[in-house]
């Protein structure tokens, strides 16, 4: 049971909001040029862009201050070796990290992890930026978008939480499962001498992620917070406390995902709380809003397929579901704000638990990539307000659902969409790539 997790004791004040993604560079770029002993950061990407370059600048500005402290960025290796995609003249972001690192007379480890031997098959999704006693926890990676340097966002969720033993847990698994593995390799190595990691370190890689966990000092009493790490489908412990805080919710759940395609054991759950007479809020970037959307105007590539199949998915969830949208049970509510983009994710349950992830909640998340989230316990109830808060600013941009038909059908798709997803049905190929979106 839920009740009975243990997790690292915090002080209602140890948790902070930070709601926008300027806030988050600025916090960022505080804690960066204030720390004393250590830096980790865990994300897909550092990107090769404006942001991207002023958060490298910071961290050398801050090992050049203090030549002794411990910076380690991780960061997924395959997406660090290859151009944007529909850019293939891009570089990859590697050769920022070597340039700056040949330059500097402290160099700092930027380390790749191969979760699987293909981008394709799994990715590194771990989340958090440690800084001493601190973690600054979102689903955000870096680069101009996530962190607004220019006039567009991506939306996501910023977190500040002040626990020594859980950054020291973090660093610890960080350390253990990722920086001592063969299969992790530095980003910075000169490319005429580059030594790669051996393939069958990499094919194995993934078993030995499977068996990472947290270990910290815990409790199952007063307001907490539980870290969890999860890879794979079998013993996947994310995934079961999502499914878990579904089960176990008494009264309402509040969700936020960008990409709707739930996995069916949590479509299943999420279907019998219904059942059940409890509510369920879900919010759910706009089409428009997905990461992968292309303007009718700009010319079109087979990527820009995926925000119309995830509406698909999330049209027939409505429609099956529909009596209890009627009901007021089930509330879809549609994140749009102009040319920004949505990249929230968690769920949270009965006001009491919530957890904080980079978790996109399905099939993809749920078996191939390295997720990570933080379960917060608010026993006391001393962030029911402070959430609420946080919540009225997520749906400020969102527009609720009152009938599955609102929703567009595949015949007032573009036509390169339509195309697309006609083939895609022809050959019967929807299974495999829900597994895989």
């Amino acid at each position: 049971m839920l009740d009975k997790l243990g997790g690292i004791p915090i002080q209602p004040d140890a948790l902070q909001w930070l709601l926008t993604p300027k806030a988050l560079k600025a916090e960022l770029l505080t804690r960066i040029a204030a720390a004393v002993n250590s830096i980790y950061i865990a994300a897909l990407y550092l990107e090769d862009d404006e942001a991207g370059r002023e958060i490298l600048a910071a961290l050398m500005s801050a090992k050049d201050k203090n030549p002794e402290l411990d910076i380690k960025v991780l960061v997924d290796f395959h997406r660090a070796r290859r151009g944007l995609i529909g850019h293939k003249s891009d570089s990859g972001n590697d050769q920022m990290y070597r340039k700056v690192m040949q330059a500097a007379k402290h160099p700092i480890e930027i380390l790749g992890v191969p979760v699987k031997s293909r981008e394709f098959m799994g990715v590194l999704h771990l989340k958090g930026f440690i800084v001493d006693d601190a973690v600054i926890y979102s689903g955000a990676s870096i680069n101009n978008i996530y962190l607004h340097q220019g006039e567009k966002y991506r939306f996501d969720r910023y977190h500040v939480i002040e626990s020594a033993e859980l950054a020291r847990s973090m660093r610890q698994m960080i350390q253990t499962y990722l920086v001592q593995d063969p299969a992790v390799s530095s980003l910075t190595q000169d490319k005429a001498t580059e030594t790669l990691p051996q393939k069958n370190d990499v094919r194995t890689l993934k078993s030995r992620l499977a068996k990472a966990s947290y270990q910290y000092e815990s409790t199952t009493i007063g307001n907490r917070v539980t870290p969890v790490v999860g890879l794979g489908r079998k013993k996947n412990k994310l995934n079961k406390i999502v499914v878990d805080m579904v089960a176990q919710s008494k009264d309402a759940l509040f969700i936020c995902t960008p990409y709707f395609n739930p996995p069916y054991i949590l479509a299943r759950a999420l279907a019998k709380h219904l059942k059940d007479g409890k509510r369920i809020d879900i919010v759910i970037g706009d089409k428009t809003a997905n990461d992968f959307y292309i303007p009718p105007e700009q010319d079109f590539s087979t990527i820009g397929a995926l925000p119309y199949m995830y509406e698909q998915s999330l049209r027939k969830f409505a429609k099956r579901q529909q009596w209890a949208m009627e009901n007021g049970q089930l509330n879809i509510h549609l994140w749009k704000d102009g040319i920004n983009s949505y990249h929230l994710k968690g769920i949270s349950a009965d006001n009491k638990r919530h957890l904080i992830t980079g978790s996109n909640l399905n099939p993809r998340a749920w078996a191939l990539d390295l997720e990570n989230g933080l379960l917060l316990h608010d026993e006391s109830g001393a962030w029911k307000e402070k959430f609420a808060q946080e919540q009225a600013h997520i749906l400020q941009h969102t527009e609720r659902l009152y009938h599955y038909s609102q929703i567009e059908t595949l015949n007032k798709y573009p036509a390169p969409v339509r195309k697309i997803m006609t083939r895609i049905r022809r050959l019967k190929a929807d299974f495999l790539l829900r597994r895989i979106l």
